[in-house]
């Protein structure tokens, strides 16, 4: 299932380059800092650093921005167990019990559970893609231009499906994304969408668009505030309870491998991902309870289980990055934005072809999640300071880097006319309930579905019947409506039980 030579290459590489590992605790704190203020997100921080990998070589930037992500997921736990108001959509179940711990004084021992379940799952999740990864990428390798086709539409049709809205405001923003991603001369050298501007013969620059859609607007949405974090009372951290949590964690080993192997599968589903991951895992494990355990009054596999899902459901998401080329949520669709970067088309040709490559990835970030235990156990003591950060000096602080960063992507004044333009449509999008997420995988998916449909339609001659002689795309089609039914067919069960509720 490993390939030992690219194994061996791949140690070489991570041992070879100072500079994958130089970035490592930078992007992990900077991940913590994100996460733990409400109102921010890991997405908002990969995106504003992203421009800053432009600098780097490929394997260093993208251990970087997945050290934000890593980071990020434990970052969010913080203020959700320290003041019930989760730093991230990713830790919402965390506050179920994680706050009542700490209303009965057990706030470090909670946040040392919540830190080792993370440490546990983020490993866990890379463990299960490095064992996964060869064999995935054996079979996407027999997929041809018309299963691929299906790929790419399955992923922004499950990521519309998803949409909490509504399904047609999820497909509305996912076929925007595809528009913007149509400006400019296509494959064939049509011009499309330019208006006559010299400026739009390239098309949209994506990266800009991305960090816009995620940064820009949702800093709008903060404007106005003094404070992210109205009540700005902390509480006190010592060693000693932290040291516990990790301790019980580890006795609580039945808890912590279920939600990791539950925000596992869940983050290989595109657009899904670690925000559903752990009310999942939550509910999977208040189902499973004891009769001693108080789910919700200050239960620690509470915590456990929220917790070890959404940071497990990473690796889970890097499979479909990895082996489809294809994201499965905003932090996967930046890390495909740095791929893009790079000159690198993430899919099976590059698990392939670059093998080493991809350990490299998989082997550091199962080692941030050794050094996320110790950064972790460090930035706890200074959480209480990062929830009260100002509004006035936070927001122009990260439209200046964003800028900035836009502007060395393009060359031009492009860049950060994108990022103005794209954080406007972004903050109205969110107004009136748009997944922006959907916006930019349609953005990032949408030169390779049009890739994969021009090729369908020229192996075929422009026959649709063609598609009745290849079983997988058939197969693939059938795949995709269910899991499209089942998913809606659920989701109005659950609307119905809220409203019976």
């Amino acid at each position: 299932m490993i390939d030992l030579a690219a194994f061996g290459g791949a140690l070489q590489l991570l041992t070879s380059d100072a500079m994958a590992w130089l970035v490592v605790i930078p992007g992990l704190l900077i991940g913590l800092v994100f996460g733990a203020i409400p109102g921010l997100s890991i997405s908002i921080a990969m995106a504003v650093f992203l421009p800053a990998t432009l600098y780097m070589d490929f394997l260093p930037a993208i251990l970087f921005l997945s050290a934000i992500f890593t980071g990020g997921s434990f970052g969010g736990a913080i203020p959700a167990i320290l003041m019930n108001i989760p730093g991230t959509s990713s830790a919402v179940a965390t506050a179920f019990d994680g706050y009542p711990m700490a209303q009965k004084g057990r706030h470090g021992e909670a946040l040392g559970i919540g830190l080792a379940a993370s440490v546990i799952g983020t490993f866990f999740g890379y463990l299960m893609l490095l064992l996964l990864v060869g064999p995935v990428s054996d079979w996407v390798l027999m997929l041809g231009p018309t299963e691929m086709l299906v790929v790419a539409v399955g992923g922004l049709l499950l990521i519309a499906v998803l949409n909490d809205s509504s399904f047609s405001k999820g497909i509305a923003a996912g076929a925007l994304g595809v528009l913007i991603s149509t400006v400019g001369y296509s494959d064939t050298g049509l011009m499309r969408g330019t208006f006559g501007s010299m400026y739009l013969l390239d098309g949209i620059p994506a990266i800009p668009a991305l960090i816009g859609l995620f940064a820009a607007s949702e800093l709008m949405n903060l404007a106005g505030r003094d404070y992210i974090v109205a009540d700005s009372a902390s509480r006190r951290i010592a060693l000693s309870p932290i040291l516990k949590g990790l301790k019980d964690t580890l006795v609580s080993w039945p808890a912590v491998l279920r939600g990791s192997i539950i925000g596992t599968l869940i983050g290989i589903v595109p657009g899904v991902g670690a925000s559903v991951a752990n009310l999942v895992s939550y509910a999977f494990a208040k189902r499973l309870a004891g009769p001693a355990q108080r789910f919700g009054e200050g239960e620690p596999d509470g915590v456990i289980a929220s917790e070890a899902a959404n940071s497990s459901s990473e690796g889970g998401g890097m499979v479909t990055l990895l082996a489809l080329g294809l994201p499965g949520g905003a932090g996967t669709a930046i890390i495909l934005g740095a791929f893009a970067m790079h000159d690198v088309t993430g899919g099976p040709r590059f698990i392939a072809e670059q093998t080493d490559i991809v350990y490299a990835i998989i082997l550091g970030n199962m080692v941030q999640a050794a050094l996320l235990l110790f950064v972790g156990v460090f930035f706890v003591f200074f959480a209480g300071f990062i929830v009260k950060a100002p509004v006035r000096y936070l927001i122009p602080f990260v439209v200046a880097i964003a800028m900035m960063g836009s502007y060395a992507i393009t060359g031009s004044i492009v860049g950060p006319l994108t990022v103005a333009g794209a954080g406007c449509l972004g903050w109205l999008m969110r107004r009136y309930g748009y997944p922006v997420t959907a916006t930019v995988v349609g953005l990032l998916v949408g030169p390779m579905a049009e890739g994969e449909l021009v090729r369908s339609w020229q192996i075929s001659g422009g026959d649709p019947s063609f598609v009745l002689g290849r079983p997988i795309t058939l197969v693939l089609i059938a795949v995709l409506a269910g899991a499209i039914i089942a998913t809606t067919l659920g989701q109005k069960r659950a609307k119905a039980k809220l409203k019976e509720a």
